[in-house]
């Protein structure tokens, strides 16, 4: 996830990207990654530890099981070299359960940070330093980041890009990968919910309302008086956040929406404009075909085909 962020070079999206270098005990050897299932694949680092010292961003992906149990350490070698390069003032982030590595390195210690859920108690246990929340997807602690595993860790891969290089261009980004644009770290991890996507925790609260609450004839003045702010300096935040307008947030929600309804539910279309505040039938074709290239009774047909069981020749 890493190297799909950060790796690869985005020249149409950002004149300077990022420069990754992957680093390893033994260099230029290849390193072979066995998962439980017995799948795996092989990498090879042209850099050894040495080179974290150098770096503006360091990033521990994982460490072995044995190190999340305590069955062995952390390498040595790896904790002081982490230690190195946080003293030179390199951002440290960990995926999943990279966060052991930090936390044996100290970095962690009177920090809130997180892991994936099944390692929390483990991390917890065995750093008593660390505040552990076992239920957010990442925590960005400034100059420390941590995430839970797989798709939290390409969460916080794109926000780390939205930090950088502004919400724009991490939109664009996510849209390339075929992910959700951004999902704030405060998302439960084992928990299925749309959460909007902004940088602004304190726009949270109002988002989320507003999400829920679809089916309202909702305005930009409502939900500024929801968020205890005036019209202008909402949509200020909210577009810096979200690269977008309020209404064109709206907008999104109510057609994601509408996508939902369409693929889990047998509503009628126009009960569907109704509860996804598009309004009329007729509305929502407008707006659902400009944004998804087909209409609604198309959409719905066509996802009832890929999600249809196979038949018995």
């Amino acid at each position: 996830m890493a190297c799909a962020v950060f790796g690869i070079p985005q020249p149409d999206l950002a004149e300077h990207w990022y420069e990754l270098r992957l680093c390893a005990e033994t260099p230029d050897e290849t390193t072979p990654t066995r998962a439980p299932g017995g799948f795996g694949f092989s990498l090879r680092a042209e850099y050894g530890w040495d080179a974290l010292a150098g770096a503006d961003t360091v990033i521990v992906t994982s460490v072995p099981d044995a190190c999340v149990t305590g069955e062995r350490e952390v390498p040595p070698a790896l904790v002081a070299e982490l230690r190195r390069a946080a003293e030179a003032g390199a951002r440290m982030v960990s995926l999943c359960t990279g966060a052991f590595a930090l936390a044996a390195a100290g970095l962690l210690d009177g920090r809130r940070a997180t892991a994936h859920w099944s390692h929390t108690t483990d991390l917890a246990r065995r750093h008593p330093a660390v505040t552990v929340d076992d239920g957010v997807l990442y925590v960005d602690d400034g100059d420390v980041l941590t995430s839970a595993g797989v798709a939290a860790g390409l969460d916080l891969c794109l926000h780390i890009v939205r930090r950088d290089l502004g919400a724009h261009v991490a939109n664009r980004l996510a849209r390339r990968l075929v992910v959700p644009a951004h999902r704030p770290g405060g998302q439960a991890q084992f928990v299925d919910l749309s959460v909007p996507a902004t940088d602004d925790e304190s726009l949270a609260p109002v988002l989320a309302w507003a999400t829920a609450n679809l089916e309202r004839p909702l305005t930009v003045d409502e939900l500024a008086r929801r968020a205890r702010m005036s019209p202008r300096t909402f949509f200020r935040r909210l577009q810096a956040a979200t690269g977008t307008t309020p209404l064109q947030w709206l907008l999104d929600q109510r057609l994601a929406h509408a996508q939902s309804l369409l693929e889990a539910t047998d509503l009628p279309v126009e009960q569907i404009g109704e509860r996804s505040g598009l309004g009329s039938a007729t509305n929502l074709r407008r707006h659902f075909t400009a944004r998804v290239g087909v209409s609604p009774t198309d959409y719905r047909r066509a996802f009832t085909r890929r999600t249809a069981p196979p038949t018995r020749p």
